[in-house]
Order: structure tokens, then sequence, then C-alpha cells
């Protein structure tokens, strides 16, 4: 299958990899240095628990003009670079995309490129369970087995026998969400809480670890982001959440700890822009919503100051 992965990151690399090692004709869309990168070295990846480097040759572009055609394209990027991507990929002839990331427009996003698309498009919205960061020459991978969450806003994903295919040869699970919107914005209060207090504390995550009242805020947070989904008729995915954040604090706090506490926090890496952009978005939700959300306010407030500070300097 000719695929494209548009976005060459930690996760765009990864499946790209994945989707190479499945036997498919794989191009990725890369821009500057890291199009340079791809072409002389391919895409070298550490998978840090696997202990293995690999190392794929692919295709590598870094335009998409509006002729060539893909079976599948997978774009795969932070939030709050998807609006730039939309008009290029409405020009292009390919019909099946897949929008992978945090998403907290996905209904948005679907109807400007399907009113702006010169060709029928089929969209679906896809999360990739894996993390990491970027290297001097090479990407650090974290993850378990190849996973991705998929779902489409419009019922039974139309070209799901395409996305088996993509994947039939290699280990990578694909998992199929009703509620992909629900599944999205349900993902979205978890991050921004733990994201937003990790940025705001300069990622010192063992100070975060020792720090019993921030972790407690942190939950509390989260169990506030939940209410004011659940106002909105949203349905928390997956519902386990829910029952541990307001039943199990304690070991919430506990595994919370530990996860600060361990070496892995250091090499998943959080853009302030793309946490930046998902809280001003869940800030329209509360604004509907009418819940008290005393502990997200202070985080989102205390973030808010520290991301001036960053933008300043960059």
């Amino acid at each position: 299958m000719k695929i494209l992965v548009y976005g060459a990151g930690v996760l765009g690399s990864y499946l790209a990899h994945v989707l190479a090692r499945g036997g498919n004709d794989v191009t990725v869309l890369a821009r500057g240095k890291r199009y340079e990168e791809l072409t002389k070295d391919g895409i070298v990846i550490r998978h840090y628990f696997q202990r293995k480097t690999t190392v794929d040759k692919v295709r590598v572009i870094h335009h998409l003009s509006s002729e060539e055609m893909y079976d599948l394209i997978f774009v795969v990027m932070k939030y709050n670079d998807f609006p730039s991507v939309l008009p290029i990929l409405a020009q292009n002839q390919s019909s099946h995309i897949v929008l992978v990331g945090n998403n907290a427009d996905a209904h948005e996003m679907q109807n400007d490129l399907q009113k702006n698309s010169a060709v029928k498009k089929n969209i679906v919205f896809g999360f990739q369970l894996s993390g990491g960061r970027r290297e001097a020459d090479r990407m650090i991978c974290i993850r378990g087995g190849g996973h991705m969450v998929l779902g489409s806003l419009e019922g039974e994903l139309s070209f799901k026998p395409l996305l088996e295919k993509a994947f039939e040869k290699v280990k990578y699970k694909l998992d199929y969400q009703e509620d992909m919107d629900a599944w999205l914005k349900s993902h979205i209060v978890t991050i921004l809480a733990m994201n937003a207090i990790s940025i705001t504390s300069d990622n010192q995550f063992k100070k975060i670890a020792k720090n019993k009242k921030l972790l407690m805020q942190m939950i509390t947070a989260i169990d506030e982001g939940f209410k004011v989904l659940e106002s909105l008729g949203y349905t928390i995915i997956p519902a386990n959440q829910v029952k541990f954040i307001r039943n199990y604090r304690g070991m919430v706090y506990s595994f919370l700890k530990i996860y600060h506490m361990s070496p892995i926090t250091k090499l998943i890496d959080g853009s302030p822009y793309e946490i930046a952009a998902l809280m001003n978005k869940f800030a329209i939700l509360k604004q509907k919503s009418n819940v008290l959300t005393p502990h997200l306010d202070e985080i989102a407030q205390q973030f808010n100051a520290k991301f001036v500070e960053i933008a300043k300097q960059n």
C-alpha cells in the first residue's frame, strides 16, 4: 500500500517505522533539518524498553502536492499544528485521512476538510499510545506494543479494511472506539493537569513526586475536568478513569508519585504550545458547563504565567 506519514516527530517516526516494517510503500513528509536527517540517515529510532535501535530507509518529501495520491494519509502532529495542514490536505486528491494526536476540535476539523476538499474525504481520528523525545541523531521511543486508538465521527469506519491491511504484517494493535470525540476529550482532561504542572515546575519531576499537595491537586483537577465533560453530555472513556479518580485516590496518588519518580518522565516531551492551545479550548467547554473548577483554574493560571515566559524566550 502507498502510505504517507505527514509529520516526522517521535510519534510520526515510530508510525512510519511500523508501516515500513509491514511491507508498505511509505513516504514521510518532513521539513527543514528533519528532512535532511531522514534523507541522509533514514528513520533512526532507539526503542527504550526494547533496548534496540532500528533504521528504516523511506521516501522523504517536504511538500504535499495536490496531485500526489496515497491509499492512506496519517497526519501525526501536535494539536496546535493541525490548522496549518488542513488546507494542504483539502487540496490533495487522496481520500482516506487519519488525523493522529490530541484533538479538541474533531468535528470542526472534519467539517473544514470536507467543506473545502476537492474530492470526498473519509476522515478518521486516532491517538497512538507511545511517547518519547528527539535527540541529536535519533528518536527515543517509549512504548509497550504498538497501539493506536481509532474512531470515526460518523459511526462505522468507511475504510477499516485498508487500515487492517496496512498493519496486518506487524504487531500493532488497532483499538476501535465508537465515540472517538469523547475519548479524545477525556484524554485531554488527564494530560492538561499533568503536563501543565510539569511545565510550570520546569519538568522537575522528582520535586513534583515529593509534593503530595501538588499531586492531590492534580487528581482533583482531573476530576473537575471530568465533571465538566459529564455536564455537557460526554461519556468519560475509558470509564474506569472516573472510578479510580473518585473512589481510589490513594491508589492514584501512589501511581502518580511512582510515575514522576521514574526516569522515563524525562524522556517524554510535553509541548507548552500544545498544552496552551488545549487549555484555551477546554476553557470554552468550562464556560458552557458552568461547573466550578477551582483546582484546575489555579493550575491553568500558573501555567499561563509560565507560558508567557516561555513564549518571550522563543
